[in-house]
């Protein structure tokens, strides 16, 4: 039978084994990835990966479960699992299943024409990048990594108050990392690109980029160890959001792990900041209609000109803080309950280009890369202490690349201290985006 039918039939069995609202959800996901290393194909992979979960409240509670086996006779498994899990649990949620939301957004995030693309045309696409970005220059040494990725996966959300919902998606990422030498100097540079055009993608234009990116870290220089002025590439800002996005998180603030507790309303960030939820920005891959509950999805400002107007909700948070949803409850996979999440989260562009920020600076860094956000940040206390990679800025010119560094200050300070937005506006895979933006100083450590 089709996923329709069997939704259907299994929210029907749900009723009758005594489950008051319940609600199917179903995800099919499918990737290719290959890997090249000096011309030949490294590694191939291809996956599928997708199951079914079944929420349902049993008396009074809500449960959950989940299979790999769309079949029938998963029907009896889910339902006895969800009333069996709704048994052990302690408290009463007092939340029942989303009946709907008046409209939603009808915003396409597949692109036919890339699902046509086939492996082969892939694979040598990504050798002609490589064979271009070698041939570039005689100290480039080799990449490191030359991946490409393509996904498909398909949603959809089916409930007893007659609610149905699909969503489909795809993209092609890509990413490279060169190594280049010059003496006993050896130096990477990376690249990262998402797409839903592949026919857009010029193997020129990337191996330059690629290329230059790397070259640009030699002859690095030792700068005094001191409180710079920090211009954060686009790159590196949009990394940095991704990493301290759970201050957003109104769950979170109610479990008083995000500083951002009643906060709203107040000023967090300097005038000239606005974050933007956006689902269906068109420089994106992520987003999507409507949230893991099946609420609609929307456009709207989580930051305005500094002042924070709300926390990121879903129908639970909005229930205790006694608000609306904003839409953002995230499901990982199946396997997973319900949790919050943006869907394009970005800080708004503003009309300087890089240069013009650049040139702004008497004296500064320019950082081009962090590592180590895991590791060296705290999302409670926002302090961060992390590697990076960039460049002295002297007389509003790029001096030279800046020996191994390591920058540190507090998010909530850094938020407070943007200085300057530019126009260059780059999204991660993830949906987190930034522009390059100046920070009024940052601790700057120089071995």
């Amino acid at each position: 039978m089709s996923i329709t039918q069997f939704q259907n039939k299994l929210l029907q069995e749900a009723a009758l084994a005594g489950l008051t609202e319940a609600e199917v959800y179903y995800e099919q996901k499918t990737s290719f990835q290959c890997t090249l290393y000096e011309g030949e194909l490294d590694s191939y992979e291809t996956s599928e990966d997708g199951g079914l979960s079944l929420r349902g409240v049993y008396n009074g509670k809500m449960g959950y479960a989940y299979t790999e086996k769309v079949d029938e006779d998963s029907i009896s498994f889910l339902i006895d699992y969800v009333k069996a899990n709704a048994d052990v649990l302690d408290e009463y949620e007092d939340l029942s299943i989303f009946e709907g939301s008046l409209e939603y957004a009808e915003h396409s995030f597949y692109n036919e024409e890339l699902a046509t693309v086939s492996i082969p045309e892939k694979i040598e696409f990504l050798r002609a990048i490589e064979q271009k970005i070698r041939a570039y220059d005689p100290r480039i040494v080799t990449l490191d990594y030359c991946i490409l990725q393509y996904y498909s996966t398909e949603r959809t959300l089916a409930n007893s108050k007659k609610l149905s919902l699909s969503h489909k998606e795809n993209g092609l990422i890509l990413y490279l990392s060169t190594v280049v030498k010059e003496g006993d100097e050896l130096k990477t540079g990376d690249y990262l690109k998402t797409t839903r055009n592949f026919h857009a993608l010029d193997v020129d234009t990337i191996a330059k980029r690629v290329a230059e990116e790397a070259l640009a870290n030699l002859g690095e220089q030792s700068i005094p160890s001191s409180k710079y002025p920090i211009l954060l590439r686009h790159d590196a800002a949009a990394s940095l959001l991704n990493t301290f996005m759970p201050i957003f998180s109104a769950e979170n603030a109610q479990k008083n792990q995000s500083l951002l507790k009643g906060k709203v309303g107040q000023q967090v960030a300097s005038k000239g900041v606005t974050l933007l939820n956006v689902p269906y920005h068109p420089d994106a891959l992520s987003g999507g209609n409507f949230d893991g509950e099946g609420v609609a999805t929307k456009h709207q400002a989580i930051i305005t000109e500094g002042t924070l107007q709300t926390l990121l909700h879903n129908r639970k948070t909005a229930a205790k803080d006694g608000c609306e949803t904003t839409g953002h409850a995230k499901r990982e996979s199946y396997k997973d309950t319900l949790s919050i999440a943006p869907q394009n989260i970005y800080i708004a562009p503003g009309q300087d280009t890089q240069d013009t920020l650049i040139s702004s600076l008497s004296e500064g860094v320019l950082v081009t890369n962090l590592s180590g956000l895991h590791s060296g940040t705290n999302s409670i206390s926002g302090d961060f202490s992390v590697a990076a990679q960039g460049f002295h800025i002297q007389d509003g010119k790029l001096a030279s690349p800046v020996r191994q560094m390591t920058i540190a200050g507090n998010f909530f300070s850094l938020l407070k201290n943007i200085e300057a937005i530019s126009s260059d506006l780059y999204f991660l895979p993830s949906g987190h985006g930034s522009p390059s933006i100046i920070v009024k100083e940052l601790a700057v450590t120089v071995e």
